[in-house]
């Protein structure tokens, strides 16, 4: 009697742990059909493809213009003397930040990596390219650009001018500024006077040149 009562016990155990394999593995199943499913309905969406034509507009393009006033994460420019060198449309000979030392050296090296190509060291416009037969630029150091203000030259860096294209997409706004004061310091380089020079330095300059007239 008491062998008959434990033998019907392990099979009900039995029977107990063979149901709830299978409910796990319909479980399982389940699941898989699931986010199988799911990701069909990703695979499958209905979209346009770059560039496919659609019927469903007039035009037959699946890409929509812009809408008018969209502006682009990160590209709120509301600083127009920033961005493009001009106060109220008219170019401005004024910086948008105080340049520095620093700032010099920084517009320094950006000048020499991308404007000696054609401007040389100098900005004289006697750069490797030209010496090679491109067209050469104007020289920064006549008349003209020497009384531009320098908005202009950062505009010219944006937009680009004559058989120069634009920096914008490889030079950035404070960069483009960086050069323009360099540009300066330039200029001011090839027309100035011991007279500029301040009093503390100019001792300095005649020991090291001193058979040079004052």
């Amino acid at each position: 009697m008491k062998s008959n009562f434990q033998s019907g016990n392990a099979n009900r155990a039995t029977a107990h742990r063979a149901m709830t394999r299978a409910a796990r593995m319909i479980c399982l199943s389940a699941l898989a059909l699931l986010f199988a499913g799911c990701r069909m309905d990703m695979h499958e969406q209905p979209k346009y493809l770059p560039y496919q034509p659609t019927t469903f507009f007039d035009d037959g393009r699946s890409e929509r213009p812009v809408v008018p006033g969209t502006v682009a994460r990160g590209q709120l420019r509301l600083d127009e003397l920033l961005y493009t060198g001009k106060e109220n449309g008219v170019l401005s000979n004024k910086f948008p930040f105080p340049i520095t030392r620093a700032d010099l050296e920084r517009g320094r090296q950006r000048y020499n990596i991308y404007c000696t190509p054609c401007h040389d060291y100098t900005g004289s416009g006697r750069g490797i390219v030209v010496q090679r037969g491109f067209p050469p630029p104007t020289s920064f150091h006549i008349d003209r650009l020497r009384g531009e203000p320098v908005g202009h030259f950062f505009d010219v860096m944006t937009n680009g001018d004559g058989s120069m294209y634009s920096y914008a997409s490889r030079i950035e706004p404070d960069d483009r500024w960086r050069i323009a004061a360099y540009i300066r310091v330039l200029q001011l380089s090839e027309h100035s006077t011991v007279q500029d020079v301040p009093e503390s330095e100019r001792q300095k300059l005649t020991e090291q040149n001193p058979g040079q007239s004052q």
